[in-house]
């Protein structure tokens, strides 16, 4: 059974960074496109970063480009997004998703869809302050 689990959430400052960690179970890690969603309340889910396990290729949404870093570590089957230069407009609920690879297609036009993406963590929450 497949299991993901986010962890690493919780209230920072504007301008301060945290670490997001999604530790997957149940699968292997390899043939997959990982990525990180998050929702703010009143909005709809959007795809932030997504990463190809085999290639190691990353894409980033527009709002995140240049802050955030999504990465893996295939030994812990876990994926990462290293958060810095946090805004207020970054708060909100943040999911690690698994997709198969053909997932990463939209990713790698910067926006991953949701559609594409079987498998849910439950989400940890970002709140950043001004």
């Amino acid at each position: 059974q497949v299991h993901l689990v986010e962890s690493g959430g919780g209230s920072v400052q504007a301008g301060g960074s945290l670490r997001l960690s999604c530790v997957g179970s149940g699968f292997s890690f390899s043939l997959n496109c990982m990525a990180w969603f998050r929702q703010a309340p009143g909005k709809e889910r959007e795809g932030i970063a997504g990463l190809h396990t085999d290639s190691g290729s990353t894409y980033y949404a527009d709002p995140v480009k240049g802050r955030f870093t999504i990465s893996q570590d295939f030994a812990k089957n876990t994926v990462y997004l290293e958060m810095n230069s946090l805004k207020p407009e970054d708060s909100g609920v943040y999911y690690c998703a698994r997709g198969d690879v053909h997932a990463c297609t939209w990713c790698s036009g910067g926006y991953c869809r949701s559609p594409d993406f079987g498998y849910w963590g439950q989400g940890t929450q970002v709140t950043v302050s001004s």
